[in-house]
């Protein structure tokens, strides 16, 4: 019996224009279908989209190349549609869902944590959105069939209808795409010309702004840079001999306080001692059991959770990539931390910020830091308010009461608490339009702008020294051992172009290296103070001789937090922290090119050795961010 032929269903060929013109509805299809998935409203996103019609160019045009580049190799647009739509459509999904268990979206680099991905998605409750899926389903069966129908005539130019002219068509259509993404999406500046609801939120700027203009945009954001040198088998061998346990058992209280500074400690500001808006931070110095100094933080003006990630890990913000980065969002995974070492000395170890969980990505940040409680704004009871922002003498009664909390339950207590009340910004109606600000008490001719800047900013410094002295009055009465760290994140923003430090005639330099006045725009001060419990304990004037500290106490703030762990007898227990301490005595400070040596001089040129110590720091620190499995 001879087999009937099966004729093929008919195909409409479209022919070039056509099936140009086609691409473009169809990316235009597919980037509705993006936007869709994202928990948003569509018609929002719409109407965001007609107030700035330049992002719907900005999110069709990389589906639209991918759409070409695919339709190339295929030689059917509805086949390339089907792959391009059916694949961005599920990252958007992806994206969705991870917003929902993690409060932000998917990014670029998430394709290289597929592993950790996997491994991690067991520990969420994942509500799968169904809806979204079957859109998403028959949207991939609808052009699939649609292919099987419709299709494209050959190539007028006979050279291009082989194999390598396709290949060759899809390359041109993704090299412009990588030309773009590298250019145009890779702008700070466009990015942040686009107005939002809340610029802060991540998730927020996704869905307003758009999921693939957005996704494009982070190909170039939070990167880390490989150093110089690097090998991964070497780093590894660096990270042999943790020895847990030697430290003595005193409770360690870490406060970073917003914005705080001794800027009324120079010469333009002549206030009577009584009327000294730094009383209690000048006493905590002259006290018995006391070092201090100043940090150099990693920005001016700015620039919070990159303070807390350079003290709590030891890396260095500004060493991370050549480019601005913020080192939270350059964090995906467990890190070693202040928190780990003491966990593993039978701490209980928490964070504390009366601030939005999301901001900087800390409610995921903390949680790979090792830190076991976590506490934010949304999670304290009646949290008292002066302004917009929670008060520093409510978050010095949380530590009171955390700390009453650790010694009843029989353990000690590691805490890392960052303040929120002296934030930007510093206008006359911060705290209500009729409060009414202590008089500035300086030599220096002010303007009114100036002046409104610094009374207060001013207030809130008072207030920060009042939450100091509570501290060290509340800790002198008890007979557990504590050490209280207390150090301001960075500089205020005192108005354009550095105009109350201009006036005070302070000269700062924040953009200009190699300078003792480009280090001063960086420094804040602290102190580590103890109560006689803890400075028994630890046997306070030997051990602080035995820092080797400068004698001005100056020091970068990623030593900071390997200066307490020493401090407390822990300088061995992690040989990267016990690194840090040893680089510390040779380069004090690194900001950047600039450096000072442990005599005091401010250089920017380093000897074999020096650039041998930080060519170890920076290649450790890039294994430990990039590769080290920390459970």
């Amino acid at each position: 019996m001879k087999r009937k032929n099966i004729k093929k269903a008919p195909r409409y060929q479209l022919g070039l224009l056509s099936s140009v013109l086609l691409a473009v509805l169809l990316a235009g299809v597919i980037t509705l279908l993006c936007l869709w998935v994202q928990p948003n409203s569509l018609r929002n996103v719409l109407s965001v989209f007609r107030s700035q019609p330049l992002l719907i160019v900005l999110n069709c045009l990389p589906i639209g190349l991918l759409v070409l580049a695919f339709a190339s190799i295929f030689g059917n647009v509805f086949s390339s549609a089907c792959l391009v739509g059916t694949c961005c459509a599920f990252l958007s999904m992806a994206s969705r869902i991870k917003i929902s268990v993690r409060d932000e979206p998917v990014f670029p680099r998430d394709f290289g944590l597929l592993k950790e991905v996997f491994s991690a998605a067991g520990t969420y409750r994942i509500t799968w959105p169904w809806v979204v899926i079957a859109v998403i389903l028959v949207y991939m069966v609808l052009t699939k069939i649609a292919a099987r129908f419709v299709g494209c005539k050959p190539f007028p130019v006979e050279a291009l209808r082989s194999w390598g002219g396709r290949i060759a068509g899809a390359f041109g259509s993704l090299a412009v795409l990588v030309a773009l993404i590298l250019t145009v999406y890779a702008s700070n500046d466009l990015y942040n010309s686009f107005t939002t609801s809340n610029p802060y939120y991540i998730p927020t700027v996704f869905n307003e702004l758009g999921f693939p203009y957005c996704f494009c945009h982070n190909f170039t954001t939070y990167t880390v840079d490989r150093p110089d040198g690097y090998s991964r088998v070497e780093a590894e061998s660096w990270e042999i001999g943790d020895v847990p346990g030697q430290g003595a058992d005193v409770n360690v209280i870490m406060v970073m306080n917003e914005a705080f500074s001794d800027l009324t400690d120079c010469g333009a500001f002549s206030y009577a001692p009584e009327e000294d808006p730094l009383k209690n931070f000048h006493a905590a110095q002259e006290s018995a059991h006391c070092v201090s100094g100043h940090v150099v933080v990693p920005g001016f003006a700015g620039g919070t959770a990159n303070t807390e990630f350079d003290v709590l890990t030891g890396m260095q913000t500004n060493a991370l990539s050549a480019t601005t980065t913020s080192a939270f969002r350059a964090v995906n995974q467990n890190l070693d931390s202040m928190f780990r070492v003491f966990n593993t000395d039978g701490y209980t170890t928490e964070f504390l910020h009366p601030g939005d969980a999301w901001f900087y990505n800390r409610e995921n940040v903390y949680q790979w830091l090792g830190a076991q409680s976590i506490e934010f704004a949304k999670d304290m009871t009646n949290p008292a308010y002066k302004g917009r922002w929670v008060t520093d003498d409510y978050m010095a009664g949380q530590l009171e009461e955390h700390f009453a909390s650790a010694i009843a339950a029989g353990t000690p207590l590691f805490n890392y608490t960052t303040t929120i009340q002296n934030h930007m910004s510093y206008t006359a109606d911060k705290y209500g339009a009729d409060y009414a600000f202590p008089a500035l008490q300086t030599t220096a001719d002010l303007s009114s702008e100036a002046e409104t800047l610094l009374k207060v900013y001013i207030e809130g410094v008072r207030d920060a020294d009042a939450m100091l002295g509570r501290l060290t009055d509340y800790f002198s009465q008890s007979d557990e051992p504590v050490v209280l760290v207390f150090w301001g994140d960075h500089l205020p923003y005192l108005g354009d172009g550095q105009l109350a430090y201009n006036e005070l005639n302070l000269g700062l330099t924040p953009e200009d290296g190699g300078t003792e006045n480009y280090l001063r725009a960086y420094e804040t001060p602290y102190v580590i103070w103890a109560n006689d419990a803890a400075a028994q304990t630890l046997d306070w004037d030997k051990t602080v001789a035995s820092l080797d500290l400068p004698e001005d106490g100056t020091l970068s703030a990623c030593y900071l937090g390997s200066t307490v762990l020493e401090l407390t007898g822990r300088s061995e227990e992690s040989p990267w922290f016990a690194y840090l301490s040893e680089v510390r005595r040779e380069l004090p400070v690194i900001q950047r090119q600039t450096y000072m040596t442990a005599d005091g001089t401010v250089t920017a040129d380093l000897t074999q050795e020096q650039q041998t110590l930080l060519s170890k720091l920076r290649c450790w620190s890039y294994y430990k961010l990039k590769y080290k499995d920390v459970e």
